[in-house]
């Protein structure tokens, strides 16, 4: 089996160590990320459904604000993201360099995106139930926890699978100026140096993080849904 692994990636077989670290480092950037952000793009996501027009506590000078922003960070490409954040960044880390730097311009670079898909998942919510809560006296933190955010789970899980491959996606391109993991792996090592073999294995490891990702999102929307 060795031999044969020698024969089609040789180069693969020679840095197993230096494979297995950079799938680590991707797997770290993007549960790291998605922790931050997820918890960060909820909170925008909800505040965008409650002070829109018609919204539980309608605000449309905040709202209208939040979109602008908002909308403006999704125009900017990721690679010119992370040079803009470069202060930020070495002043939060210490440093623009390295797996950890790399999670300032992830977690900036996925809340835009993560906060309209989240917004866009509660807007689904029956507009009768939160009609009927509000009948009942329910606070707006009781709606916002009884029923947007539990009424809306099953799409949110559907959301929040799609921006984490998103974000996988993100940390490849962080690899380009050296946030290490696999992206990194695949140009630094495979691409610039001709090894195609540690290219195709970068690649399909990467695939195989998004479809497990995949598979945990299906498995919690199939429990989810009621």
């Amino acid at each position: 089996m060795l031999e044969y692994l020698e024969t089609i990636a040789p180069n693969v077989v020679d840095i197993p160590d230096r494979i297995l670290e950079s799938t680590w480092q991707t797997i770290y950037m993007t549960l790291i990320a998605a922790l931050i952000a997820g918890t960060i793009g909820i909170a925008i996501g909800v505040i965008l459904v409650v002070t829109n027009k018609r919204g539980i506590l309608e605000k449309l000078k905040l709202y209208n604000k939040l979109e602008q922003v908002i909308n403006t960070s999704r125009s900017v490409p990721f690679i010119i993201m992370m040079a803009l954040l470069a202060p930020i960044t070495r002043s939060i880390v210490g440093t623009t360099i390295g797996t950890t730097a790399a999670l300032v311009p992830l977690i900036a670079g996925i809340i835009p995106f993560y906060s309209r898909q989240v917004e866009n998942a509660l807007l689904e919510v029956d507009p009768g139930i939160v009609e009927a809560a509000q009948s009942m006296g329910s606070s707006p933190l009781e709606i916002i926890f009884g029923v947007y955010l539990k009424e809306g789970l099953p799409s949110l899980v559907r959301v929040s699978a799609v921006s984490i491959i998103n974000l996988i996606g993100l940390t490849t391109m962080a690899g380009v100026v050296g946030g290490g993991g696999l992206g990194d792996l695949a140009i630094a090592r495979g691409y610039n140096r001709y090894q195609m073999d540690i290219t195709i294995v970068s690649t399909l490891l990467i695939m195989l993080i998004v479809f497990v990702t995949q598979w945990i999102g299906r498995v919690l929307i199939r429990k989810t849904s009621h």
